[in-house]
């Protein structure tokens, strides 16, 4: 799996949440503005470009950003070593989006986090190994993240929402105190904003043989990259530093889009942390 941004995409993210001008930017790299765009929107990154300059200027570690433009990917990542955790990708207009659904092997009790744009291969897991939906986590309330609410709802209507959305009843809203056990397994959550207002990690741990932990963390963090944040890029990125990075290194990171990566693999890897 392509990750979620290349490197014109990270430039173009940074530069927003470091309020930097194209022009500016392309001044600092020794390129035309022009250059500079067409390199946002490819990812490709000419010889004549001065990228340590650019990261320089916009908040990026200029080693990891031309790591991304060479080809970095997390390494394949085998799901069975957590046994009951599946990821149901759905696109919609170009747009793919993870969800992710976790059981207990023993009480066959499951939660999903997220919804993605529709739930029916959701439902459709669920039907296969004869579970019963508990719980909804919701990450932040992007469309693309929930758009399946409904449905699961409308056929599990006794599952709890959970969810920071302060819209929300509650009933609904997490709590940073919350522990949900799920058979074995243990949620609890962090509070992740920046990207949304709303934004929240969920940890779920106690897996079976000792499974590293794992952090459903929506659109705060990507492999190689993190969600868009222009008006709260700090906020975003203190966040994502405190409240996951901060994880053991093992954690596996099941991001809204691209591929699962872990806590290592950011903090050697991510240039949008030193």
């Amino acid at each position: 799996m392509n990750l979620e941004d290349h490197a014109g995409d990270v430039v173009r993210k940074a530069r927003a949440m470091a309020g930097v001008s194209a022009a500016d930017a392309a001044r600092a790299a020794g390129v035309s503005t022009a250059e500079l765009e067409a390199m946002e929107d490819s990812g490709k990154v000419p010889a004549s470009l001065n990228l340590a300059a650019l990261a320089g200027l916009v908040g990026l570690h200029p080693v990891k950003l031309e790591s991304i433009a060479k080809g970095w990917l997390p390494s394949e990542k085998d799901l069975g070593v957590w046994r009951e955790l599946r990821q149901i990708s759905t696109t919609e207009g170009g747009n793919t989006v993870h969800a992710y659904l976790v059981w207990d092997e023993v009480t066959r009790e499951a939660a999903v986090f997220d919804t993605g744009w529709d739930a029916t291969p959701i439902l459709q897991l669920i039907s296969d190994n004869q579970l019963q939906l508990r719980h909804i986590f919701i990450t932040h309330t992007h469309v693309d993240h929930m758009a399946g609410l409904n449905k699961l709802r409308e056929a599990f209507p006794k599952a709890q929402l959970h969810t920071d959305a302060r819209s929300a009843p509650p009933q609904h809203r997490n709590r940073r105190t919350d522990c949900i056990h799920l058979g074995s397994l243990r949620i609890t959550n962090r509070e992740t904003p920046g990207h949304a207002e709303d934004g929240v990690t969920y940890i779920v741990g106690n897996w079976p043989e000792d499974a590293p932990h794992v952090a459903m963390v929506g659109d705060a963090i990507f492999a190689g990259s993190m969600g868009g944040a222009p008006q709260h890029g700090q906020l975003a990125k203190d966040r994502v530093r405190e409240q996951i990075l901060s994880l053991p290194p093992s954690t596996l990171l099941c991001p809204g889009h691209g591929p699962l990566t872990t806590v290592a693999e950011e903090k050697a890897n991510n240039p949008f942390f030193s």
